[in-house]
């Protein structure tokens, strides 16, 4: 195995042994499998499997040059921020790099998991990629360009004029440029949810909205008497003479929909189609098995040859409401219909299995995002797999890759704080899945390391070690909606530097922590606990926007 020397992952990193630090933790490897019975059927290679991207990927946007097709997606606090896929058949997706990955681009520290980065749109246009979005709290809206998608991006063009969220770029053939966004409507809202969809104009030379341009070009949704919620995530194409305006409603849960509007001139009213919504699953019985629910949030793509395919987002519900791996990309064709998309019909299942859409095999072997899975880090590479994410801020002095291992240096904030803690994560990507890393006992009782399953500040487990007298106490943490409180421990017999692997393993709504040594000899894991709530970790219980990740921490210890 090829070792690297020590590979510094920022300009600081703080060392071990001074006064009132303890030293870092030491991480062999990291392994995570998924096993859903859904993705256990067998496809040959005319086909594909949605989602395309699983896990936590949620509100697509897409576009293309040539024949690469490029994708972003909402990370809310994590970072580095909006992550960038590209794909040659709109099946085989793998990330190249992400839009925001310093400081000086934004500043999230302090961000619950939920806010930070939402909703971006990714254009091509003139040889230039354009990402828009929005970073609630801290700055509003606002635009980068990258000539190459995989970065660096730019720092931003801040929009302060644009008041809400979702928004959207386009370029018009006369070479005008809006965007379209969600936004409180016009007076006061006449009900609870009730949001409009706003149009400016853009001076990209100048990088500034036109004065006085906005107005509003959708009130309320489809039909404002029906009392319509949450319209947002707008999307503007123009096909045939026809400017679509694609939009989301019914908000994120299980009445989640897509809808389209039209008109001739974007001066005049955009009408709705009398067949929405052109995408939803809420009318399907819920107690369906394999339920794929809450579809919505779509965006378009034209092949070279023509066809139009949509992304959009869905979950993979258990329980007919519970989902821990948060909202996935799903691919679907888009129909049109006497000059009208339709992406799914209603009263249709999202199907697990699709006729792919472009040929071209996958550039990607080994690094899949869909199916059944194992994905393995070692930690033998120059830079961190791209896979891997932190909370809210950029910096990363707290860890490094050294000799073919990870190394974490503890910090106090637990994850039940708003500061950065000393936690890797990557995506829980299935309902059944199994997760483990190996570490090296450390030997200042001042540290806790291990293994967690995050949702939110209060909603997680984490798994951990530490030194007690002459051996190690292993514990379990759980927050079930407060604070963090130790639930199982453990006294185990072992050596400062000892390998010791520690386990996760989920089913839907049951979870499992477990410990194994020493590490690699094939032992059975000694299960500290079983057949725990894992529902916690789902976003009907924990709230929010986000998906479960799992991944290593370290800490000071507290008593």
């Amino acid at each position: 195995m090829y070792r690297t020397g020590l590979i510094f992952l920022s300009l600081f990193l703080p060392t071990p042994g001074l006064p009132g630090e303890p030293p870092a933790v030491l991480f062999d490897w990291f392994e995570y499998a998924g096993g859903d019975p859904v993705f256990g059927q067998p496809i040959d290679e005319s086909q594909y499997r949605n989602p395309v991207v699983a896990g936590f990927f949620p509100d697509p946007s897409i576009t293309r040059r040539g024949t690469d097709y490029y994708m972003v997606h909402s990370s809310f606090a994590y970072t580095p921020g909006v992550p960038v896929l590209h794909s040659e058949n709109l099946v085989d997706w793998h990330i190249i790099g992400h839009v925001l990955d310093r400081r000086s681009q934004v500043d999230m520290r302090g961000q619950g998991i939920s806010r930070g980065i939402f909703a971006p749109t990714i254009r091509y246009h003139d040889r230039l990629f354009y990402v828009i979005t929005t970073l609630i709290d801290r700055g509003g809206n606002f635009l980068v360009t990258a000539a190459d998608p995989a970065g660096p991006w730019s720092d931003p063009v801040w929009l302060p004029e644009i008041d809400g969220i979702d928004p959207d770029l386009f370029f018009d053939d006369d070479g005008s440029v809006y965007i379209a966004h969600n936004g409180p409507p016009e007076g006061e809202p006449l009900y609870e949810g009730h949001r409009a969809i706003w149009l400016w104009q853009y001076d990209p030379d100048r990088g500034k909205v036109v004065a006085d341009s906005g107005r509003v070009i959708v009130n309320g949704g489809v039909d404002l008497a029906a009392e319509p919620v949450w319209i947002e995530a707008p999307h503007i194409f123009k096909v045939d003479d026809w400017y679509y305006l694609l939009c989301a409603e019914g908000g994120t849960g299980d009445n989640h929909s897509e809808v389209v509007f039209r008109t001739r001139d974007l001066d005049r009213p955009f009408v709705p189609f009398d067949g929405n919504p052109i995408l939803t699953q809420r009318d399907l019985p819920p107690e369906r098995a394999h339920p794929v629910t809450t579809a919505g949030h779509a965006d378009l793509v034209r092949t070279p040859a023509g066809d139009w395919w949509a992304v959009f987002l869905a979950t993979r519900a258990y329980d007919q409401r519970f989902y821990n791996s948060g909202r996935e990309t799903f691919l679907l064709p888009v129909d049109w219909q006497d000059g009208w998309p339709m992406i799914l019909p209603q009263g249709e299942p999202v199907p697990y299995v699709g006729k792919r859409p472009v040929p071209g095999a996958d550039q990607g072997a080994g690094q899949t995002l869909t199916g059944n899975f194992t994905w393995r880090d070692d930690f033998d590479a120059e830079t961190l797999n791209r896979h891997w994410l932190a909370l809210r801020s950029f910096d990363r002095g707290w860890l490094a890759l050294q000799d073919g291992r990870l190394r974490l240096h503890a910090l106090r904030p637990g994850l039940d704080s708003l500061e950065q803690p000393a936690y890797l994560g990557r995506r829980q990507q299935h309902l059944r899945y199994r997760a483990s890393a190996a570490l090296q006992l450390p030997a200042d009782p001042a540290v806790a390391a291990g293994i967690a399953a995050f949702q939110n500040e209060t909603h997680h487990y984490f798994l951990g070690v530490r030194r007690r007298n002459d051996g190690y106490e292993i514990f379990l943490e759980q927050a079930a909606g407060g604070v963090p409180r130790r639930i199982r421990t453990a006294q185990v017999d072992l050596a400062a530097g000892t390998a010791l692997v520690l386990g996760i393993e989920g089913d839907r709504g049951a979870i499992g922590f477990y410990y194994r040594h020493p590490a690699g000899t094939g032992s059975d894991p000694a299960w500290l606990a079983r057949d725990l709530d894992g529902r916690l970790l789902s976003t009907a219980i924990a709230g929010g926007f986000v998906g479960t990740t799992l991944g290593v921490h370290a800490r000071w210890a507290s008593d």
